[in-house]
């Protein structure tokens, strides 16, 4: 642990109070920092009131005076309204010159390094920091962290993320974060595709899916798609599946980061083909149901199909 006060910190206006983002804000409030919270979704005010969190009427109410900024929105272009302002004063105009604008967002490389940019140009200081680990991760304070980061602003983020995380990787300047996120989750998207694939296979040759868990979990396939996230109910008590895919990690957000991640293979020139035919199949899913549901829930898609 960084050896360094909460109160070194100073107050933070933590902007979006989610599933992930409410249990983020009331570990750091747990470890003695300054927390003041807002989202513009009055039941997710309420559950995070009901949690402990400290929230006023909005976000540039919760700028005004604070050291940090942090954010957890749904997408990139939000963010960037929201530091312009949009038919108003924006964050960066509201918050005290040198705040750290931290955003814990997953969003395109493009805008991340955008939001630095006018976040820089404004008179602040600016870091992409996107998580990996979910709703259980937030909850648990173990998340992994991937920063993208001036060397000089390690010192004043790092311990607020200690709080909320159990890994954290400087990936490199800003943007760098959302790069190593956005290849975190095309593997994974990937992944949980086959693992979906394998459990369902293994049905139809008359394996059970304990049987098949402790082969795969102690053998070369194994994945943080089986070991934490198992499609199937019953081998990962903790995992969706036993919970009928109630999210952990809606489909609409895989959906979502394998669209960024087929956007920086593009734009990158790489000629890639499991990336871009998961894209495919979660944008599929999202859209015929599984938005709200966990992405493992891909494997009823595929049991469905192989029926017959």
């Amino acid at each position: 642990m960084t050896e360094t006060s909460p109160a070194d910190s100073g107050r933070i206006a933590f902007l979006g109070l989610g599933h992930m983002g409410e249990p983020m804000a009331v570990n750091l409030i747990k470890a003695g920092f300054d927390v003041v919270g807002f989202d513009v979704v009055p039941a997710a005010v309420g559950a995070a009131r009901d949690a402990g969190v400290p929230c006023v009427d909005s976000a540039l109410e919760a700028v005004a005076g604070a050291a940090v900024v942090l954010t957890m929105f749904p997408s990139g272009a939000i963010l960037l309204d929201a530091y312009r302002g949009v038919g108003g004063p924006g964050l960066l105009e509201s918050a005290p010159p040198n705040t750290l604008f931290l955003d814990c967002s997953t969003i395109d490389v493009a805008q991340a390094r955008e939001a630095a940019e006018i976040a820089l140009a404004a008179g602040h200081r600016s870091a992409d920091a996107p998580v990996s680990g979910g709703v259980v991760g937030a909850e648990a304070g173990t998340l992994t962290f991937m920063m993208g980061a001036e060397e000089t602003d390690l010192a004043h983020i790092t311990p607020l993320l200690e709080v909320m995380g159990k890994k954290i990787v400087h990936c490199g300047g800003h943007g760098a974060g959302q790069a190593a996120k956005i290849c975190n989750n095309m593997l994974l998207g990937i992944s949980m595709i086959g693992a979906a694939e394998a459990f369902v296979l293994g049905e139809k040759l008359g394996l059970s899916n304990q049987a098949l868990y402790d082969v795969i979990s102690t053998s070369s396939g194994q994945c943080w798609a089986v070991t934490t996230n198992c499609p199937v109910p019953g081998p990962v008590p903790t995992s969706p599946a036993n919970r009928d895919y109630v999210p952990g990690f809606a489909g609409a957000l895989m959906a979502k980061d394998l669209g960024l991640a087929l956007n920086a293979l593009e734009h990158a020139g790489v000629a890639a083909q499991l990336g871009p035919l998961a894209a495919r199949i979660y944008r599929k899913f999202a859209d015929e149901g599984g938005a709200g549901r966990d992405f493992s829930g891909i494997i009823t898609e595929i049991r469905g199909r192989s029926e017959g």
